[in-house]
């Protein structure tokens, strides 16, 4: 009889995965300009999660939808307001940007749809904008700058000069580092976003003269701003620090020497040892022939989040109280290893220091030097008055 009875409840629970009805995602994410391969990775990191469950997250059937918002805010907008009332979206994920993010998050978290980031999280939605339809999956944009500056103020540098874009994002990363860096700042410079060319900037930070350099700038505006600098002579005489996204896994491969032995802060990395990350990281190289970016990660946690709390309300979107209340206990096993929700519904995780190298075959990927802060909570959270 018991045997009879489990294969019943066994059969009524495949019945139920069966009928429940297709939740629909809207990744409004990067495709193009030269900073295109991070949406690539979100969306590859995201798509991985959904083919490990058979096109099902939790085991309810999902249909995600991505488009190329090209780092514009207007655009993001429109495609965002298109995935809500055209194709009636349950869920929005994937900005790359703060700025897109800023114009995108709290219009859609007005209109009762839950919007979870792959990757941007400006200040600004971590503190007093906060909002219970808003969950940051990756991190609040400062915190892998905040254990940069407590990294090099450890290393004993006493002055430093800092780099970012003229954007939101810019802005928190550079707030970050100061937070935790007590020497002097001799220089802080905001360039335009996309910029290309930084012989101006590197000529300031030469007559500077600083004990270090940090500077947050993402995708093609870090390869170049790399290769310029060693080209400038710098490299050897004044080191390089900044947050992962300048030192990812493609990064390095189109930079090359000039990014070896650079030290940069991170919440992830493909060397963390534990179980989810071990497969994620084989399963992900399997499947796309490359080594995962911090992006590919964050899109994988991300989609393994929702289906946590899919598979806790049997895929009943429409009780959006109950999905919101199930995304916030992170039920999922992450590819960081420790992580869980803050009151404003940003993480709670650990954040370390990783180093350049050169692998074996003559390539450059990052190595896991020490971690620096453990369960770390962003310095808004306490403004989130949810």
């Amino acid at each position: 009889m018991k045997k009879i009875g489990l294969t019943l409840l066994l059969l009524f629970t495949i019945v139920q995965l069966s009928t429940a009805a297709t939740v629909k995602i809207g990744m409004v994410t990067t495709l193009s300009t030269k900073a295109g391969y991070l949406g690539e990775d979100i969306r590859d990191g995201f798509a991985l999660a959904i083919e490990q469950g058979a096109g099902t997250l939790g085991g309810i059937p999902v249909e995600l939808m991505v488009e190329d918002d090209g780092r514009k805010p207007e655009k993001g907008k429109q495609i965002a307001e298109r995935f809500i009332k055209k194709e009636k979206a349950h869920i929005l994920t994937g900005i790359v940007f703060s700025n897109v993010a800023m114009a995108v998050v709290p219009k859609v978290v007005r209109q009762n749809v839950v919007y979870l980031s792959t990757n941007a999280a400006p200040s600004k939605l971590a503190g007093k904008g906060c909002n219970p339809n808003y969950f940051s999956v990756s991190y609040q944009n400062d915190n892998l700058d905040e254990v940069v500056g407590q990294y090099v103020t450890e290393a004993g540098h006493k002055t430093a000069y800092l780099i970012a874009p003229n954007y939101p994002a810019g802005k928190d990363h550079l707030a970050g580092f100061k937070r935790f860096y007590t020497g002097k700042i001799v220089g802080e410079v905001y360039t335009k976003l996309g910029q290309s060319d930084y012989a101006a900037e590197i000529a300031a930070l030469r007559a500077a003269k600083p004990e270090a350099v940090f500077f947050f700038l993402p995708g093609g505006m870090g390869i170049n701003f790399l290769k310029q600098y060693a080209q400038a002579g710098l490299s050897k005489e004044i080191p390089v620090y900044g947050p992962a996204f300048s030192f990812d896994e493609r990064i390095l491969k189109a930079v090359g020497p000039a990014a070896l032995g650079v030290k940069n802060g991170s919440q992830w990395t493909h060397d963390l040892d534990n179980a989810a990350n071990v497969e994620f990281v084989k399963a992900y190289q399997e499947k796309y022939g490359r080594m995962p970016t911090l992006y590919a990660a964050q899109g994988y946690d991300t989609a393994r989040l929702i289906g946590s709390a899919l598979k806790a309300v049997k895929g009943n979107i429409e009780d959006l109280d109950a999905f919101k209340a199930e995304l916030k206990k992170a039920d999922f096993a992450s590819v960081r290893g420790n992580f869980s929700f803050g009151v404003n519904q940003h993480p709670v995780q650990d954040v370390y220091i990783r180093e350049v190298i050169e692998t074996e075959n003559g390539g450059y990927t990052n190595k896991t030097v020490k971690k620096v802060f453990s369960n770390h909570i962003d310095a808004y959270a306490a403004e989130c008055k949810m």
